[in-house]
């Protein structure tokens, strides 16, 4: 018995229904707009990011994280190809969104809060708008 032989194919076993990810989808932009609030709450106020502000971003990449290897493995089961664009752009846009502001501008003055705010208002509409082509692709 070789090394391949153990566990292989384990992963091509599991089947995801389209659904999960629709749904997980649904949870993500609700998520990253509740994060999108709470900072908007924070700049409004004119002050640094809250400690429950941090951990909705924190929620919200693990949602992001999460969709995107739903939809990882929705691509390797053949499914969404005809999609594929508008999910690696539109998709991953968020998570970039969230990588650049790590970069940039963590929340942790008020001045880096506004520009962490302006990148996650471009996450959440490249989120809602991948969502958005996605489900007109699915129901059309």
């Amino acid at each position: 018995m070789s090394a391949t032989d153990v566990g292989d194919g384990v992963i091509d076993n599991i089947i995801i229904d389209s659904a999960a990810h629709r749904w997980w989808g649904l949870l993500t932009l609700i998520v990253l707009a509740a994060a999108v609030t709470l900072l908007t709450w924070d700049v409004g106020k004119g002050r640094a990011a809250t400690p429950s502000t941090r951990w909705s971003f924190l929620a919200a990449q693990i949602a992001l994280v999460g969709q995107a290897l739903l939809g990882i493995k929705l691509l390797d089961q053949g499914q969404g190809i005809v999609q594929l664009y508008i999910h690696y752009i539109g998709g991953l846009i968020p998570l970039g969104a969230f990588l650049a502001g790590g970069w940039l501008a963590r929340g942790d003055t008020p001045r880096s809060a506004r520009i962490l705010l302006i990148l996650l208002v471009v996450g959440l509409a490249s989120g809602v708008m991948a969502f958005t082509i996605g489900q007109a692709y699915v129901n059309g």
